[in-house]
């Protein structure tokens, strides 16, 4: 307890409220007096006190009836209160005891007995006042770790939700709160991958709802798969078609090669599914178109329904590219396969004429990824 602790006199007797007063601010404590019991539950309140001396006959409430009061405040329920009185101790020790005393001293007062009294209930009240602090803080601290577990349950929720819509990077990004710059419209380079059934059109003619969904389930799933692994961001599922870009919104430096290293794989593993498909009588084939270019890309749509997209000629070149792409090809340009050329085996296929294109665009079969 500090050299300030503040000690409130109750005492009738106005010397032996002086005689107090004088030893224990002398002692450097601060000290406010009270005349009488009633003026010392309302002192309580007003100067909230470290401890208090407290006299036993008083004419309007005695020191016992103060007692049980401030016992009964849960405020001041383990203030600590010292009783003083010129009764017989024992009887007056068993009485004060019953009423909530700490400590006792009899009349007439001897200082240095006064002074040890005091100083060891402050120090009690003092690891009190330690042990009630350290317990709010505590509670605040439980308080705040229940609240950001709860965030982070709801984070987790958020971004289970999210992953299904965004790659696993922009949608951590979004939850996080950083990914504001990148949902405004911006402009950078990127490879665009356009994919499609060939022979879906007939397949959904003659095959159940339940079937065309069970089967673009098996497609998109493998699709999904590689895209993650490969650092894309699928744009849109149109139908059986899904454009797939890289290097935005999570940037990719060698986005070119992961664009074509994801269609490579894609076309190999879809072999196994094409084949399980054909046993069940399915007709069903993977066209794909490449392009590298620069576009404008964020969100897209409006309040409560919004996409994440790409718009410019790279993405237009890579749909038309995989219209014209027959089952199993992976068609591409000239400028894209200079980027990757030293990685791939391509053929030439000649120039296409393209809806919405004035010239015609060379255009190349990429084959498969060389060996190392």
């Amino acid at each position: 307890m500090t050299a300030r602790a503040k000690i409130l006199v109750v005492d009738d007797t106005p010397a032996n409220v002086k005689m107090l007063a004088d030893i224990l601010a002398f002692k450097g404590y601060a000290v406010v007096t009270a005349s009488g019991g009633r003026e010392g539950i309302g002192r309580l309140a007003s100067e909230r006190p470290d401890l208090v001396l407290l006299d036993v006959m008083m004419p309007d409430l005695n020191g016992y009836e103060v007692c049980r009061a401030i016992r009964s405040n849960p405020e001041t329920a383990t203030l600590p209160v010292v009783m003083i009185t010129a009764l017989d101790p024992a009887t007056e020790r068993v009485n004060g005891i019953e009423a909530g005393a700490d400590d006792f001293l009899s009349k007439p007062i001897n200082q240095a007995e006064l002074l040890a009294r005091v100083r060891s209930l402050l120090r009690i009240k003092e690891y009190h006042d330690t042990i009630q602090s350290q317990s709010a803080r505590l509670k605040e601290w439980n308080e705040k770790l229940e609240d950001r577990v709860r965030e982070q349950v709801a984070q987790l929720d958020r971004l289970g939700r999210l992953k299904g819509f965004f790659s696993p990077q922009l949608a951590e990004m979004i939850v996080s709160g950083g990914a504001e710059e990148l949902l405004k419209p911006h402009r950078r380079e990127i490879t665009v991958v356009y994919l499609d059934l060939r022979g879906f059109t007939a397949f959904t003619e003659s095959a159940e709802p339940e079937e065309v969904m069970r089967i673009l389930g098996e497609y998109h799933n493998l699709v999904g798969d590689l895209v993650t692994r490969h650092g894309g961001t699928i744009e849109r599922f149109v139908g059986d078609g899904m454009v797939v870009f890289f290097n935005d919104p999570i940037p990719v430096p060698d986005a070119p090669e992961q664009a074509v290293r994801m269609a490579v794989t894609l076309g190999e593993r879809f072999a196994a599914l094409r084949a399980a498909w054909k046993k069940r009588g399915y007709e069903l084939d993977l066209s794909s178109g490449i392009a590298h270019g620069y576009a404008t890309l964020g969100t897209i749509g409006f309040e409560g329904r919004r996409d994440y997209a790409a718009i410019g000629t790279v993405t237009n070149l890579a749909s038309r590219l995989c219209s014209e792409a027959k089952g199993g090809q992976i068609l591409t340009n000239r400028k894209t396969l200079t980027l990757v050329e030293p990685l791939v085996k391509a053929e030439p296929i000649g120039p296409l004429t393209l809806k919405g294109f004035a010239q015609p665009v060379e255009a190349y079969n990429i084959l498969r990824v060389r060996e190392p």
